[in-house]
């Protein structure tokens, strides 16, 4: 089996994407933060590492976007993951019980409207939503979880609403990271970082050479330059390989007005 480390409990939506990308082929290795996954495939514990970068209701993971900048890992895959939140609760309880909702954020967040609908209900949020389900053992029949299915399963709770998100279309995109590169293929999408010189056109310019050859972006990011106030690094996200020619000379014409450049990955573009 291949050692996957990601961030949460068993049961988070993090370790659904390790078994759903690696086909149940993987053996998940659960961290307590994103720095220990980075570490754990840094140092070769496990042969990659899963994470959020971004979420379709909620936005970016920025955490995850210097995480990738600051440690000397590739990008070789990503994962769509569809999330689907259940209100959970001990086996005993009932909808009429409930009086206090624990989940990430996140979980909260995404499921504020139909929060609202259950009266007397207050929200309280912890660390992780699979962690959120594991505390209800001493927490006691008055709370319940926003989580997994798979969450509840490995906790032993009942699901007292299935599909509690407010939005059904939510999805998270999930990286793989390794030491290694990998040979993308034809349908390729890449990842890159890198940071200009603060003045007029820099930014116009940074983008014409991915436009002048026809080259499709699919995510731009921003992220403070820490140590250069005011300064910014960007995160692009385009169709292609570097292997391709097109992205080649793209590339080397960004180097020419970059003060620094560097491919976070190559990869195999999800396929929907």
């Amino acid at each position: 089996m291949i050692k996957v480390a990601f961030q949460g409990e068993p049961g988070a939506y993090s370790e659904a994407a390790v078994l759903e990308y690696f086909k149940n082929e993987a053996a998940p290795l659960p961290c307590e933060s994103f720095d220990a996954v980075f570490e754990a495939v840094e140092k070769q514990k496990v042969s990659y590492g899963v994470i959020p970068i971004e979420n379709s209701l909620a936005g970016s993971i920025h955490q995850n976007y210097d995480l990738l900048r600051q440690h000397n890992l590739h990008i070789v895959g990503e994962h769509f993951l569809r999330i689907q939140h259940c209100l959970i609760a001990l086996p005993e309880a009932g909808l009429s019980d409930i009086r206090k909702v624990i989940s990430h954020p996140q979980g909260l967040a995404q499921c504020d409207h139909n929060l609202r609908k259950l009266n007397h209900v207050k929200t309280e949020a912890v660390y992780d939503t699979a962690g959120a389900v594991k505390m209800l053992h001493d927490r006691g029949i008055s709370t319940a979880a926003i989580a997994s299915r798979r969450a509840a399963e490995v906790y032993h709770m009942q699901i007292l609403i299935e599909g509690f998100e407010d939005n059904k279309a939510n999805f998270t995109r999930f990286l793989v990271i390794s030491p290694e590169a990998v040979n993308p293929g034809n349908n390729a999408k890449t990842s890159i970082v890198f940071a200009l010189e603060n003045k007029p056109g820099s930014l116009f310019k940074a983008m014409s050479v991915f436009a002048l050859r026809d080259l499709d972006l699919t995510k731009i990011e921003s992220r403070p330059l820490i140590g250069t106030p005011w300064d910014y690094l960007f995160y692009i996200d385009f169709i292609g390989s570097t292997e391709d020619p097109r992205v080649k000379k793209a590339l080397d014409h960004l180097g020419e007005y970059s003060v620094m450049l560097r491919v976070l990955g190559s990869y195999p573009r999800y396929q929907f």
